[in-house]
């Protein structure tokens, strides 16, 4: 199977389960909902404990991309597991992995795109990065810095602030640009774009 070919393989990173549904750190699900939206496809159980959604994206024509969207059903900091075995099912070259993840080191509600790099503490792209490598794509959703001394874990399993969720939907819709953009464009078309 040649490269071009290959679908990309979106991932939102979150935990699963009700009582997670609104953490910031699940702002990456949020988005992967939003895509499947726009996708008009429905997430469906994979037997890489995850839930995809495959379909296409972008506009008609050579920029219209093959894509796999998906959520791991595994706890944020097992992310690899899924990822990686939903890589291999897929045959997806790492630098069509695209994962949209929540960003302690950038304001709320900035967006930065990026190839590459390290994990910031960040417990979901440190097991990808240990299962696959760090070379995959990262639209980073900025959710700042914990207020006062309050913990990182405590602060990123909170739901967002009644203030944050005034510019909640705003935010989301605009990482899922992103994310069509990286995929149609490339990285430095979403960058300029969407790099606030």
């Amino acid at each position: 199977m040649s490269d071009d070919t290959a679908p990309w393989l979106i991932v939102g990173l979150g935990n699963p389960g009700a009582e997670y549904a609104g953490n910031r750190h699940n702002i990456g699900f949020m988005v992967a909902d939003l895509l499947a939206d726009r996708m008009r496809g429905k997430f469906k159980a994979h037997k890489a404990r995850a839930q995809v959604v495959e379909g296409r994206m972008g506009p008609p024509g050579p920029a219209n991309r093959r894509v796999v969207l998906a959520k791991p059903m595994s706890f944020m900091n097992l992310s690899g597991g899924p990822v990686t075995a939903l890589r291999d099912f897929y045959k997806v070259p790492l630098e069509r992995i695209v994962a949209i993840h929540d960003e302690l080191d950038i304001d709320y509600p900035t967006l930065r795109l990026k190839l590459g790099g390290g994990d910031n503490g960040h417990n979901g792209l440190k097991s990808m990065t240990k299962s696959m490598g760090p070379d995959y794509h990262r639209v980073r959703c900025g959710i700042g810095r914990p207020p006062g001394r309050m913990q990182v874990a405590d602060f990123v399993l909170k739901d967002f602030s009644s203030t944050e969720r005034k510019e909640l939907d705003w935010f989301v819709d605009r990482a899922a640009d992103a994310v069509e953009c990286l995929i149609a464009e490339g990285l430095e078309r979403a960058q300029s774009s969407y790099n606030s």
